[in-house]
């Protein structure tokens, strides 16, 4: 990897980390995103002709600060309030913990209550992913244009409210918990299955997703539906170094080398759903049961000894909580496992308002594939490359299509 490739990676990884410090301390989202983007660009300029900080993430707070300052000072003078230029020079001392803890206060700051969980989501996986509109809008299976117009509103109601950048007390803690432990989990998702690039895995994503998510475990270490998120992380996380071959393409469940799997973090995340599953013992949490059904994954010594019954069972507890056709979808598959293609096949032909879900239109090809069905899978094949996805993936579908028979 060149220098230029190099900056450009570091950039990227912390700019999460940067634009959260930046929005505490200007407590402005639309400024800390414009102070951030004119950092990054002095950075790719000159990182690879002088070389990368030794401290990448404090150059860029510097020099977003620097940015945000000479902009507060110029809006100031035609409004008379230079001491906020002041207070950014020279800032309350804070203590250390501060700054490790900023993308968790940012999510609390997303996901307050006075706006709907679907525009909190949305607008933390924009700010804190580093995800574009695109993306985000694709993870949420909604328009583009859509997800752009939620997304200014979202920042424009917060900018009136005067929302603030804190942890709330603990008493409200569990107004918030929904969409929060949502962002979290789709943070993680778009780090543990990249929506475009060439990268299939964006393990910074991953691994910031189970640090906020501890960093919940910390605060509410009684709420079933954070433990049963910690766990699910844990469980997903645990395949990633069998995820990818050695020239970066993905290894199906069905083929992976279960010995590379990580074992301590398989054993967190058990031993955290037995948790969360003691806390519910009357109504099921979304997260502790996709976490259980991890867990099924999990402990199958092989993928011909997963016990899909226990798999499907899990899945219709889910279906109680959480009727998606993204659940029904997941279902469907390991209906198909046990059951063979033409059963899983005709569940996931009944989900509705998954068209634009490339995995949807993946599914389908590879349970017709399994059929015999070949040119009908050939065309859902190419119907999932034509949504998108990221570059491992798509080669995949199209080593699929060339195994069809003509």
């Amino acid at each position: 990897m060149g220098t230029g490739d190099a900056a450009a990676t570091l950039v990227r990884d912390e700019g999460a980390r940067v634009l959260a410090t930046l929005i505490r301390v200007t407590g402005s989202v639309d400024l800390a995103e414009d102070a951030v983007q004119d950092a990054v660009v002095r950075a790719l300029e000159t990182w690879p002709r002088d070389g990368v900080p030794d401290d990448p993430r404090a150059w860029l707070v510097v020099a977003a600060k620097r940015r945000a300052i000479d902009v507060i000072r110029r809006e100031a003078r035609r409004a008379g309030k230079e001491a906020e230029a002041v207070s950014l020079i020279h800032p309350d001392p804070e203590p250390p913990e501060v700054v490790r803890d900023d993308l968790l206060r940012l999510v609390f700051t997303c996901c307050h209550p006075c706006l709907a969980v679907e525009a909190q989501v949305a607008l933390a996986l924009r700010t804190l992913a580093g995800l574009s509109t695109a993306e985000v809008a694709r993870g949420l299976l909604v328009p583009e244009a859509t997800m752009a117009k939620r997304l200014t509103r979202a920042k424009q109601k917060i900018a009136r409210a005067r929302i603030p950048y804190r942890v709330p007390p603990a008493e409200e803690l569990p107004a918030r918990l929904s969409g929060v432990a949502a962002t979290v989990y789709l943070i993680f998702t778009a780090g543990y299955t990249a929506g475009s690039g060439g990268d299939l895995v964006r393990v910074p994503l991953t691994a910031e997703a189970i640090r906020l998510a501890r960093l919940l475990a910390e605060l509410m270490p009684d709420e079933p539906t954070v433990l049963g998120l910690l766990a699910l992380l844990l469980l997903q996380d645990a395949r990633r170094a069998a995820r990818v071959d050695a020239e970066g393409r993905p290894v199906l469940l069905a083929d992976q080398d279960r010995g590379r799997w990580d074992f301590a973090e398989i054993k967190e995340g058990v031993e955290l759903v037995g948790a969360a599953l003691r806390r519910t013992p009357e109504r099921p949490d979304a997260y502790v049961v996709q976490a259980a059904i991890a867990a099924c994954h999990a402990l199958a010594p092989s993928y011909a000894a997963t016990g899909w019954d226990a798999v499907i069972s899990w899945y219709d507890v889910l279906l109680t909580v959480q009727d998606t056709g993204v659940v029904r979808l997941n279902r469907a598959v390991a209906v198909a496992e046990r059951d063979g293609p033409t059963a899983g096949l005709a569940l996931v032909d009944a989900i509705p308002s998954l068209d634009e879900y490339p995995w949807w239109h993946a599914t389908r090809a590879e349970l017709l594939h399994r059929a015999g069905r070949h040119g009908e899978a050939r065309t859902a094949y190419e119907r999932a490359l034509a949504i998108g996805m990221n570059d491992p993936q798509a080669d995949h579908l199209r080593r699929r299509i060339a195994e069809l028979p003509e």
